[in-house]
C-alpha cells in the first residue's frame, strides 16, 4: 500500500496526502456515477458528460502533480531547482483547469446552438495535448508519450509525407479543435475516456481494496500450499499465484513487484537459476491480464467497443488462458526434471496457510461470485464493479490486517483514485493517437496496403499484425496498446473475414505479450532486478518460457470454436474435442522443445522435429494433423520410455 508517511521530504509528504484526498473524492464520484438503480438503490448518476469528464481530468492531473510532480524530482535530485519545478507544476495545474473548463463550456454551447471555432480554441487544444504528453512522459515513461507526440506531428505535417502516409491538410482552427478536444465522441475526452470512467474505474477501486486486505500474499501462500509436493514447488506456485493476482492488477510490472518479491527468492532457493526464476515470474505476471474474470481493464473496454456483454468476453478468454498457463506448468516441470530438482520436505511443513489467509480467500471468492452473479443477472460490467466494491467495504473487516489497521480501507479507496489518475493520463494520450488516426484515415490505408501486398493470405496478415502489436505495445500499458493497435490493424483482419471478437482477442494477446518481448520487456526487466539476474538474459528466458503466448492467438484464429461463444463463429463440440486433444500434444511438444528436455536431454534435431510436429498438429487439414498427432504421441512415449529404462538401469 502507498503510505505517505514513508516519504522523507516533508513537502512531498504533504503533497502525497493531498493526492490521497483528491483520489478519495474521485473514488466516491466514480462510484456514485456508475451505481445502477436496481432493487432499493437510487440512481444518482450518470453525471452530465461535459462536467464529469472535465472534472475527472482536472482531478487526475492534480493527483499526478501532487504525487509525482516535477517538484518531487527536484527534491530528490536537484534541490536547488525546487522553486522553479514547483512553479512549473502550478502552471501545469492552472493549464489543466483552464482547458478543462473551456471544454465543458464549449460543448454546452455546441449542444444549444450553431458554434464556430476560433483560434483561441485551437490553442486551448494544443495546450491540453502538450500537457497530457508531458505528464504521460512523467508517469509512464517515454514510449507512449513519444508516440502521442509523433501522432500529433503527423496530424499537422502528414500532408508532406509520401505513399499511404500522405494526408489532406488539416485546419488548425476547425479540424484540430473538433478532432482532438471539443468532441464528446472522439478525441482526448471522447467516449473512450467516459468508458474508462464508467466501467474501468470501479474495478480499479475493487483491486485497491483487495490489495489493502492482503489478499495478494494470501494467494501466494495458498498457491505454495497447493503446489508444495510438485518438483517445481515455488515456480509452480508463482505461476498459479501470479495468474490470480494479475487478473486483478492488470499491470504486469505491478504484478511482478507484488508477487515476485516473495516468489522469486523461493524459486531460487529450490535450485532454479536466477534467470529462470525471473523469467517464470515475468511470464506468469504478464499472463494475468488474459485470465478471467477481471483481465485488467482492457477486457472491459473491449466489451464496450464490441457492444458485447462482458460475460461473453470472459467466457471467450477461458480456454486460451488455460492453454497458456498449462504451457507454463509444463515448462517448469521439464526444467525441474532436467535439473533433477526434487521435492523439499522441509518446505512442505513450513509453507502452510494461516486462518487469516483462509479468511482472505473466502473474501476473494465472495467478491468474484458477486461479479459473476451480477453479470448473469443481466447488469452491466460497471454495475458488477460497483457491487464488488460495495461487497468489499464491509466484508474486508473480516481480514486480520484490516481489523488491526481499519484505516487501510480508507487508504484503499483513496489509492483506487490515485491509480485511476495515472491511467487517465495514459488514456488522454491514447485519445490524441486515436483522434489523429481516425481523422487522417491512416488505418484504412494501411489495411489497403497490406491487402495489396499480401493478397488474401490470413496467415501473413496475422503475422504482420502480431509483430505490429508487439512493436506498438512495447513500454506501453496494455489498455493504450490494445486500443491503438486494434484501430490500426483491426480493419485488415476483419476485411479477411475474421470475426470482430476473434480479431480483438488476437490483438489483445499480442499487446499483452509485448511485456516479455525484448528489447523493451518491462515485466522481465522488473523481475530481473528482483532476481539479481541480467535484464536481457531474463527477457530471453521469459521469451522461451512464455513462447505459447505467441502461439495461442494463432490457434483460436483458425479454431474460433475455442472461444466458446456464438460471437466468435459458434461452437462445435466434436471439433472442440478434436482440437483439445491435439492441443495437449502440441503444447507438450512445444514446451519440451524450448526446455530442451523430455525425460532425456533433447538434441537439436529432436528439437526441430518437435517444433515441426507442433505446427503440423495444429494445421487445419486432417490429412496432415492426425498423422502428425500420432507421430507426436509416439515421440513423447519413446522419450519417456527411454528415460524410465535409464532410471531402472541406474
Amino acid at each position: 500500500m502507498f503510505d505517505p508517511t514513508e516519504i522523507d521530504h516533508r513537502f512531498a509528504r504533504w503533497g502525497a496526502f493531498a493526492a490521497l484526498l483528491v483520489g478519495f473524492g474521485m473514488t466516491m464520484a466514480a462510484l456514485i456515477n456508475s451505481m445502477p438503480g436496481v432493487w432499493y438503490l437510487p440512481r444518482i448518476g450518470p453525471f452530465p458528460a461535459e462536467y464529469l469528464r472535465a472534472s475527472i481530468l482536472v482531478a487526475s492531473i492534480s493527483v499526478v502533480l501532487l504525487s509525482l510532480g516535477f517538484y518531487r524530482l527536484a527534491l530528490e535530485r536537484r534541490p536547488g531547482l525546487f522553486v522553479l519545478a514547483l512553479v512549473a507544476d502550478i502552471f501545469l495545474l492552472v493549464t489543466a483547469v483552464v482547458v478543462s473548463w473551456v471544454f465543458a463550456v464549449v460543448n454546452l454551447e455546441i449542444q444549444e446552438s450553431l458554434f464556430f471555432f476560433e483560434p483561441v480554441h485551437a490553442w486551448v487544444t494544443m495546450a491540453g495535448a502538450i500537457l497530457l504528453i508531458v505528464l504521460c512522459w512523467r508517469v509512464w515513461g517515454l514510449p507512449l508519450a513519444l508516440f502521442g507526440a509523433l501522432m500529433l506531428l503527423y496530424y499537422f505535417f502528414g500532408q508532406y509525407l509520401p505513399w499511404i502516409f500522405k494526408i489532406i491538410p488539416m485546419s488548425f482552427v476547425d479540424n484540430f479543435s473538433e478532432d482532438l478536444w471539443f468532441n464528446l465522441n472522439k478525441g482526448v475526452l471522447g467516449q473512450i475516456f467516459e468508458i474508462v470512467i464508467y466501467t474501468v474505474f470501479p474495478f480499479i477501486i475493487f483491486g485497491a481494496l483487495l490489495e489493502a486486505t492482503g489478499v495478494g500474499e494470501s494467494l501466494i501462500r495458498a498457491a505454495f500450499a497447493a503446489t508444495r509436493r510438485t518438483r517445481g514447488g515455488p515456480a509452480h506456485a508463482a505461476v498459479l499465484a501470479s495468474s490470480l493476482f494479475g487478473t486483478m492488477s492488470g499491470v504486469p510490472v505491478a504484478n511482478v513487484v507484488g508477487t515476485g518479491v516473495l516468489t522469486i527468492p523461493l524459486i531460487k532457493r529450490r535450485g532454479f537459476s536466477p534467470t529462470f526464476a525471473g523469467g517464470v515470474e515475468a511470464t506468469a505476471s504478464t499472463g494475468g491480464q488474459i485470465v478471467p474474470p477481471i483481465m485488467g481493464s482492457a477486457a472491459l473496454v473491449m466489451a464496450d467497443q464490441l457492444q458485447m456483454s462482458y460475460l461473453v468476453i470472459i467466457t471467450a478468454a477461458l480456454i486460451p488462458a488455460g492453454l497458456y498457463y498449462l504451457s507454463l506448468f509444463f515448462t517448469v516441470t521439464f526444467e525441474a526434471r532436467r535439473m533433477e530438482i526434487s521435492v523439499d520436505e522441509s518446505e512442505i511443513d513450513r509453507l502452510r496457510i494461516t486462518r487469516g489467509d483462509i479468511t482472505n480467500l473466502v473474501i476473494l471468492a465472495g467478491a468474484i461470485a458477486v461479479i459473476i452473479s451480477t453479470l448473469l443477472y443481466g447488469l452491466s460490467a460497471s454495475a458488477a464493479g460497483v457491487f464488488a466494491v460495495f461487497y468489499m467495504v464491509p466484508t474486508c473487516f473480516m481480514s486480520p490486517i484490516i481489523r488491526q489497521q481499519p484505516t487501510r480501507v480508507l487508504l484503499g479507496l483513496a489509492k483506487g483514485g490515485t491509480q485511476f489518475a495515472r491511467l487517465a493520463i495514459a488514456i488522454g494520450v491514447v485519445g490524441i493517437v486515436l483522434a489523429a488516426l481516425s481523422s487522417t484515415g491512416l488505418p484504412i490505408r494501411i489495411a489497403g496496403a497490406i491487402d495489396m501486398v499480401m493478397g488474401q493470405s490470413l496467415l501473413l496478415a496475422l503475422m504482420v499484425t502480431g509483430v505490429a502489436a508487439i512493436i506498438f505495445g512495447m513500454g506501453m500499458p496494455t489498455l493504450p496498446a490494445y486500443l491503438t493497435i486494434i484501430l490500426i490493424i483491426g480493419p485488415t483482419l476483419t476485411k479477411l473475414g475474421m470475426d470482430l471478437l476473434v480479431a480483438h482477442m488476437f490483438v489483445f494477446y499480442f499487446g499483452v505479450s509485448s511485456a516479455i518481448t525484448p528489447p523493451v520487456a518491462i515485466a522481465a526487466y522488473a523481475a530481473a532486478s528482483i532476481a539479481g539476474a541480467g535484464a536481457l538474459r531474463t527477457a530471453a528466458a521469459a521469451l522461451r518460457i512464455g513462447a505459447a503466448i505467441f502461439l495461442v492467438p494463432f490457434i483460436f484464429a483458425y479454431y474460433p470454436e475455442l472461444l466458446l461463444v456464438e460471437e466468435a463463429g459458434g461452437t462445435d463440440v466434436v471439433a472442440l474435442l478434436s482440437i483439445g486433444v491435439r492441443l495437449l500434444v502440441a503444447i507438450w511438444l512445444l514446451t519440451s522443445s524450448f526446455s530442451r528436455y523430455d525425460g532425456t536431454a533433447l538434441t537439436w534435431i529432436e528439437i526441430v522435429v518437435r517444433i515441426a510436429l507442433t505446427v503440423a498438429v495444429l494445421i487445419v487439414d486432417p490429412v496432415i494433423h492426425w498423422p502428425a498427432f500420432v507421430i507426436g504421441v509416439a515421440v513423447i512415449a519413446y522419450n519417456n520410455f527411454v528415460a524410465k529404462r535409464r532410471v531402472a538401469a541406474a
